[in-house]
């Protein structure tokens, strides 16, 4: 597969991410694709051919190979880098739309006539909530494919030797792992390489959040200045306009003045 069609597509994520963002993508091509093509490819080439029984039964090494690798380590980090990647390009496309749709806009009302978008590529609106979404998935996505790989093998190793009893074998026979101890540095590496791009989506996220719940929080503050701030022109205004003119405002109501005047008399 090549590889190099994501890393071309998402080298323009860089210009709408965070910096937790760019060290994520940072991570994931130079110590997961990378690896993964330059190595565990093949590490794991040779995984069902020097796959060896103590028998010669015919089919009871391909059935002990199938039962014990139900799914080959290869795939599985194919198919997990093609969905982690596939969101950023969603941010990349929703930005390209947002792009498409500033340009109409300019061509209909012409330069003097507003923006849709004073900047396509930031983060306010539909675009905060599609890069919020994308790395909800990305963190669920890796999380899955942990939680796979350890309900297949667990604590993801895998043994020297394996133990099949599966028909068509004659009895319980001894199965032999090529390159164990390979084949598990590289899925320890890949395992802890996923779990720090998990944490990585949660910082981000984390602090896509806090930055929206700060600005909301400023916003309502300047509003609920600004009002009080009109509220008081507004008395101001009202005692100049007293000050301005030859009738005094009354100071108490008509029947209290009254009143005060017969007790004064």
């Amino acid at each position: 597969m090549n590889w190099g069609i994501f890393e071309g597509l998402l080298s323009g994520v860089n210009k709408y991410s965070t910096a937790f963002g760019r060290i994520w993508l940072s991570l994931v091509f130079i110590f997961r694709v990378l690896v993964y093509v330059v190595t565990a490819e093949r590490v794991w080439s040779d995984d069902h051919k020097d796959f060896d029984c103590n028998t010669e039964q015919p089919g009871c090494s391909n059935v002990c190979f199938d039962e014990f690798f139900p799914v080959s380590h290869v795939r599985l980090w194919a198919l997990q880098l093609i969905l982690v990647t596939c969101p950023s390009l969603l941010v990349v496309m929703h930005v390209a739309y947002r792009k498409a749709r500033e340009k109409k806009h300019r061509e209909l009302v012409g330069e003097n006539g507003g923006h849709l978008y004073l900047n396509p590529g930031k983060k306010r609106g539909g675009l905060w909530w599609t890069y919020v979404c994308s790395l909800v998935f990305k963190a669920g996505v890796d999380a899955i494919f942990l939680y796979v790989f350890h309900s297949l093998y667990p604590k993801y190793t895998l043994p020297p030797v394996v133990k099949c009893h599966a028909a068509p074998c004659p009895n319980t026979v001894d199965c032999f792992i090529s390159k164990p101890s390979e084949k598990n540095i590289f899925t320890l590496f890949m395992v802890i390489t996923a779990a720090i791009c998990i944490l990585l989506n949660l910082m981000e996220l984390a602090y896509l959040v806090s930055k929206r719940c700060r600005e909301c929080l400023a916003a309502r503050k300047a509003r609920a200045t600004s009002t009080s701030s009109y509220k008081q022109n507004d008395l101001l205004s009202g005692d100049l306009i007293f000050l301005g003119s030859d009738i005094h405002p009354p100071l108490l109501p008509d029947c209290l003045q009254h009143h005060m005047k017969k007790t004064s008399l």
